[in-house]
């Protein structure tokens, strides 16, 4: 019999804009979709450069980790989308205030462009078990 799958969401996190979920849960793992800097009360972008920028986008990744009853430690992969690789040193400052050891996987990739024009969005995997 096969796992069904779960939608997570939450209204902590900015809600999906288009045909998918913040997350899926598939058996013992957690797939979350990239977050973007949005606020989820204003739904505006933050404002405040690369560095309040992925504050926000952790922010609203945790917010929908723990609507799966998770956190940061249990993350096992990560993606973050950069607009500029130039910010590289910047969002690792802050992306390693999110995590302990041992770090999730991770890959960085440089965009050609990030929806709404923001500079960073950030997906995860946790696994959750």
């Amino acid at each position: 019999m096969a796992t069904p799958l779960v939608q997570i969401s939450t209204s902590e996190a900015p809600a999906a804009i288009g045909p998918y979920s913040q997350a899926i849960r598939a058996g013992d793992f957690l797939y979350a979709s990239g977050q973007i800097p949005l606020d989820p009360t204003t739904g505006t972008i933050t404002e405040g450069g690369i560095t309040a920028q992925t504050h926000q986008v952790l922010q609203n990744l945790g917010a929908v980790l723990r609507a799966a009853g998770v956190s940061y430690d249990r993350v096992v992969k990560t993606t973050v989308y950069l607009a500029d690789m130039g910010d590289f040193s910047e969002v690792n400052e802050v992306y390693a205030g999110y995590f302990s050891a041992p770090a999730p996987a991770r890959a960085t990739i440089q965009a050609a462009a990030l929806p709404k024009n923001v500079r960073v969005e950030i997906d995860v995997v946790a696994y959750l078990k």
